[in-house]
């Protein structure tokens, strides 16, 4: 039977395959080599974890200390960074406790942001080149809060502070100094936040050498995660930075490796369906119709969830649930949407072994497509201990949800899983935001919900290669369990 598989695969599909293997290895070579001409250090001083980039063999180097989110990480600044040093600037990100690799669980209500951004700033003197005299501070969000205390806090220290997609700070004419706001034009609730932080620090201001500078920059057509890849964010920032330290603005360098990311998912996904007559796809012309049962069924899922949701929040406090802020909500949500949507909708059969062991060939799948590349470009995807103990729970959590998705699609046609992906997109997205409006502290996944019909539609091409309903369950939810352990704080 593999034998008469393999003959299947004609020399036009062995050529996609070629073609698929080629377009992954590129894109690591590519994203591999955005570090030459630069000394890079990887190290961690006192539990913060610590990335430092400076022109190779470069001295006398002012430097900036640039700061994540929440849920994000030094790798989803590494934009910035790299933009940064490329320009001449000695550049330090790091991740906050609970946040990327740093085990630290995250004190919402202490000093631990302005406690790491110490950690850094120290770090940052010690480095060879770096002139401590010339110091800046980039935030994005809860990093732009942070580093805009830090400005009003220990002005002697920094030279000037950026802002992006900034929260609340009790700025004035005079502190932070030299302050640069930036929102995205498609995030109004950060522009309307960052007009009131300008006029509360005395307006627009162009006296740099005074230290009373002030500006705000609106970033056309980008959101709240988006403007982290904008070259407009970047280059403002380095126009800001350059006038305020007296250098030649050096803005010019673009950063790519979001696109050699997205090459590699597509690679990965066209290698699959390449080799697709090897793998376990069930046999038969399609399923006919999805019943009313199944889409009623997946419409009752997120509305049985966020009720239930609503109420618990009223007696627990959920907000550090299974160790995790937010995630273990998450992970409530998920189960009860996903076990109404399979428990009313279908009638699961029990698991074949074959079906699991196709399960964990589709995790490490979609892992490699989406994730392993993904520790170089925007997100600590190799999780750390802490992380991995909660990454079972998450999954099982995430299976009733998957499994009743590959059923829904199981033998389907394109436009069928087309369809279901649709359906699954709209309604879980307006779940999530529902949930987001009603329950406190699950405002960030308003932030998060737009990324989830990506996430499902390279679940669904993966899927369509295995085509068993207990594979792509299994796989599926061993990815998306893995994919919020990595991205939640540790609480």
């Amino acid at each position: 039977m593999i034998e008469s598989a393999k003959m299947r695969l004609a020399p036009a599909r062995i050529v996609w395959i070629m073609l698929s293997l080629l377009a992954v290895l590129i894109s690591w070579w590519a994203v591999a080599n955005q570090e030459n001409g630069l000394q890079t250090r990887r190290f961690t001083q006192n539990s913060v974890p610590l990335y430092f980039l400076a022109p190779e063999g470069a001295g006398d180097l002012p430097g900036v200390i640039v700061a994540h989110g929440f849920s994000g990480s030094k790798q989803l600044m590494l934009g910035y960074g790299y933009t940064l040093a490329r320009a001449g600037y000695g550049v330090m990100l790091l991740d906050f406790a609970g946040h990327g690799a740093n085990g630290q669980p995250l004190d919402t209500e202490g000093d631990a942001l302005q406690g790491s951004l110490d950690v850094a700033y120290r770090a940052l003197l010690e480095q060879p080149g770096v002139d401590g005299g010339r110091i800046a501070l980039l935030g994005h969000s809860m990093g732009s809060g942070a580093v805009m205390r830090a400005g009003i806090e220990r002005p002697e220290r920094y030279l000037a502070v950026i802002a992006v997609s900034p929260t609340e700070a009790d700025v004035g004419e005079t502190r932070p100094p030299n302050l640069m706001l930036q929102a995205g034009s498609l995030e109004g609730r950060f522009v309307d936040n960052a007009l009131e932080l300008l006029a509360d620090a005395g307006g627009p201001n162009d006296d740099l050498a005074a230290g009373r500078a002030r500006t705000f920059e609106e970033i056309a057509n980008v959101e709240h995660i988006t403007i982290l890849f904008s070259p407009a964010s970047q280059d403002l920032a380095i126009a800001w930075l350059s006038r305020t330290f007296g250098l030649a603005n050096a803005a010019g360098y673009r950063d790519t490796r979001m696109a050699w990311y997205g090459l590699h998912a597509l690679g990965w996904l066209s290698l699959v369906l390449a080799l697709k007559p090897l793998l376990p796809a069930t046999e038969g012309n399609g399923r006919g119709r999805s019943t009313r049962r199944e889409w009623l069924a997946l419409l009752l899922g997120p509305i049985a969830a966020v009720g239930l949701l609503a109420l618990l929040s009223i007696w627990f406090d959920l907000g550090d649930f299974l160790g995790i802020l937010v995630g273990g909500a998450l992970a409530i949500w998920i189960l009860v949407m996903g076990g109404v949507w399979l428990g009313l909708g279908f009638r699961p059969a029990a698991p074949a072994p074959r079906g699991l062991l196709w399960g964990v060939g589709l995790f490490l799948l979609l892992w490699l497509a989406l994730g392993a590349l993904a520790q170089f470009t925007w997100l600590q995807w190799f999780l750390i201990p802490a992380r991995l103990l909660i990454w079972p729970v998450l999954a099982l959590a995430s299976l009733p949800w998957k499994l009743a998705a590959g059923y829904a699609q199981h033998r389907g046609s394109f436009w069928r899983r087309a369809g279901w992906w649709l359906g699954q997109s709209i309604i879980l997205v307006a779940g999530l935001v529902l949930t987001a409006s009603v329950v406190p502290g699950m405002f960030v996944l308003i932030l998060v919900a737009p990324a989830l019909p990506l996430v499902l539609a390279v679940e669904s091409i993966a899927g369509s290669a295995f085509d068993d309903p207990w594979a792509y369950g299994l796989g599926a939810a061993m990815f998306f369990g893995w994919l919020i352990a990595a991205l939640f704080p540790l609480v």
